[in-house]
C-alpha cells in the first residue's frame, strides 16, 4: 500500500522523462513567449514573466496533467487593444479580472459544455491548430539566409530518426543542442532566440496594477477581461479534452478552469500579460516527449526562468531555425491526417464533412480558435436539428363510421419539427373527433407544446374537440406545465 501512494514521478524513468520534456518545452517557449509580447504591444520580459508563472501555478493547481499553460496568442490578441489604448496598468487589471471571470464560470459548471462539442468540431479544431502553428513559422523560413534550409533540413531528420536510435534523450533536445553548437562553432550568422528580444535579467517582483481602483476601470477592463476569460477557458479546455483523448485518461475540466483563473490572477500580480493552455507546447510536452505528470509543466516554467536569467546567453545563441523545425514537427504530429483520407471522406456523413471545414475555415480566417469552434459547433446543432426534424412524421386514420380520426405522432418534437406539425392535419374535411397519439412521439420544448395548442384551437374553430393520448411521463408534465400558457389569445 505504501507504495502505491509513491508519485508516479519519482520513478527514475518517468524522473529522466519529465525533466527532459520540460526542458525542451522551455527552450520551446521563449521564442513564442516573447513574439506574443510583441502581438500585445508590451516589453518581451512580460511575456516570458507570464509563462513562468501560469505554467508553474497551473501545475499546481490545473485540472490536466502535463498540459502546459503560458502566454499565448489568442490571450495577445484580444488585450493587446486595451494595452494600446489605455496603458499596460489597465491590461494587469485586465487579466486579474479574467482570472476572476474564468474562477467563477468554473464554479458554474461551464466546463460541462466540453459535453456539446462534437467530435467533428474537435477534429477541424486539431486540423486548423496545426496549421497556426505551421503559418506562424514560415516568417522564419521566408527572407532568411540560405543556411537557414540545411539547418531546417537537419533539424526534421533529426527529430524523424533520432528517436529510432534512442528514446532516453527527447530528439528536440538533441536537434537543438546540436543545431546550436553546429552555428555557433562554425560561425553561421542565422537569426537566432536573441534577435526576437531582450531575455530578463531577474526574476518577476509581485505587485498590484497601476490603475485608479474605480468603478470607471472596471468598466473599461471588463469586456476584455471577459473576452480573454472566455477564449482562454474554451482553448484550455478543448485541449484538455485532446490530451485525454491522446493519453486514454480523463482529467477534471473543471478543475481546470478553475485552475486557469488562479493562474491568471498570480500572473496579473506579477506583472504578466496572461495565457491559457498551449497546443503546440502541450504536443511537445506530451506526443513528442512522452511527459504524462505536473511534474514536465512545473518544470518548464522553472526551466524557462532558469535560461533566461541565468543562461540567457547562451539561449540567445539557439538558433530559430531548430525551434522551427520542433514545430514544423509538431504540426504533423497534431494534424489529424485519417480526417482527410479519401476513404474516411468517401465514408463521413457530408454534414460532419462541412462542419469539420467550417471550423478549420473560420479559426484559419480569424486566427482565434473561439469564433471556429463556437461556429462550428452551432454548424452542427443545425445540421443536427434539421436531420432530427425530417424523422417526426404523422400517420391519419380515420374510423369506418366516420365519426373519428385518429392521428399518429412519431418522432422528436422540438422547435424545428414542431414548425411543420401544424400544417400535418386535415382541419376543415377531419370527423368531429380528433385523437392525436403520442405514444411514438417525444414533447422536448415549449415550441411543440405551442404547435399542439395551435391544432387544438384550429379544430375548435371549426366546432370540432381534440383528444391528446399516451404522452409520456416528462411530456405529459410539460404539456401540462405550459398547454394554455404560451399564447395570449387563450
Amino acid at each position: 500500500m505504501r507504495g502505491s501512494r509513491r508519485p508516479s514521478w519519482l520513478s527514475p524513468k518517468v524522473l529522466r522523462t519529465e525533466v527532459l520534456a520540460g526542458l525542451v518545452v522551455a527552450l520551446a517557449l521563449i521564442p513564442e513567449a516573447i513574439s506574443f509580447s510583441v502581438i500585445a504591444g508590451v516589453d518581451p520580459a512580460i511575456g516570458l514573466f507570464a509563462s513562468f508563472t501560469m505554467a508553474v501555478t497551473i501545475a499546481v493547481v490545473g485540472g490536466r496533467p502535463a498540459m502546459i499553460s503560458a502566454a499565448t496568442g489568442a490571450v495577445a490578441l484580444v488585450i493587446g487593444p486595451l494595452n494600446r489604448e489605455h496603458g499596460f496598468g489597465y491590461l494587469v487589471a485586465a487579466v486579474i479580472l479574467a482570472g476572476v471571470f474564468q474562477i467563477v464560470l468554473g464554479a458554474l459548471g461551464v466546463a460541462r459544455l466540453m459535453r456539446f462539442v462534437p467530435r467533428s468540431v474537435m477534429v477541424g479544431f486539431v486540423n486548423s491548430l496545426a496549421i497556426l502553428i505551421f503559418v506562424a513559422q514560415v516568417p522564419e523560413m521566408h527572407d532568411v539566409p540560405w543556411a537557414v534550409y540545411p539547418l531546417l533540413g537537419a533539424g526534421l531528420a533529426m527529430l524523424v530518426f533520432f528517436p529510432k536510435v534512442s528514446k532516453v534523450v527527447p530528439a528536440p533536445l538533441v536537434s537543438i543542442v546540436v543545431l546550436t553548437v553546429i552555428t555557433v562553432a562554425a560561425g553561421i550568422a542565422v537569426p537566432t532566440v536573441g534577435d526576437k528580444g531582450d531575455l530578463p535579467s531577474s526574476l518577476p517582483v509581485p505587485g498590484l496594477p497601476d490603475v485608479p481602483f474605480t468603478l470607471e476601470t472596471v468598466k473599461i477592463v471588463a469586456p476584455y477581461a471577459l473576452a480573454v476569460a472566455l477564449v482562454g477557458l474554451m482553448e484550455s479546455l478543448m485541449t484538455a479534452k485532446l490530451v485525454d483523448d491522446i493519453t486514454d485518461t480523463h482529467s477534471n475540466k473543471t478543475r481546470e478552469s478553475i485552475g486557469q483563473g488562479i493562474a491568471n490572477i498570480v500572473t496579473g500580480f506579477f506583472g504578466g500579460m496572461g495565457g491559457c493552455a498551449m497546443i503546440g507546447q502541450t504536443m511537445i510536452n506530451v506526443r513528442v516527449s512522452g511527459a504524462r505528470t505536473r511534474l514536465s509543466t512545473f518544470l518548464a516554467g522553472a526551466f524557462l526562468m532558469v535560461l533566461c536569467v541565468v543562461f540567457g546567453p547562451v539561449v540567445s545563441d539557439i538558433p530559430m531555425a531548430a525551434l522551427v523545425a520542433v514545430m514544423v514537427m509538431v504540426c504533423f504530429a497534431t494534424f489529424d491526417w485519417h480526417s482527410i483520407a479519401p476513404k474516411t471522406l468517401r465514408r463521413m456523413p457530408a454534414g460532419e464533412i462541412t462542419v469539420m471545414v467550417i471550423t478549420v475555415a473560420c479559426v484559419v480566417t480569424t486566427s482565434n480558435l473561439a469564433v471556429g469552434v463556437v461556429v462550428g459547433s452551432v454548424t452542427a446543432m443545425v445540421i443536427f436539428a434539421k436531420r432530427v426534424a425530417h424523422l417526426a412524421d404523422v400517420t391519419s386514420v380515420t374510423d369506418p363510421d366516420g365519426t373519428q380520426v385518429v392521428y399518429s405522432v412519431t418522432g422528436e418534437l422540438f422547435f424545428a419539427a414542431s414548425n411543420d406539425l401544424v400544417g400535418r392535419f386535415n382541419y376543415a374535411t377531419d370527423p368531429d373527433k380528433v385523437v392525436i397519439d403520442l405514444s411514438a412521439a417525444h414533447i422536448w420544448d415549449a415550441s411543440s407544446v405551442a404547435a399542439l395548442d395551435t391544432i387544438e384551437t384550429k379544430y375548435a374553430q371549426r366546432g370540432k374537440s381534440v383528444e391528446i393520448i399516451s404522452l409520456n411521463e416528462a411530456s405529459a408534465h410539460l404539456h401540462k406545465t405550459l398547454s394554455g400558457e404560451l399564447t395570449g389569445g387563450q
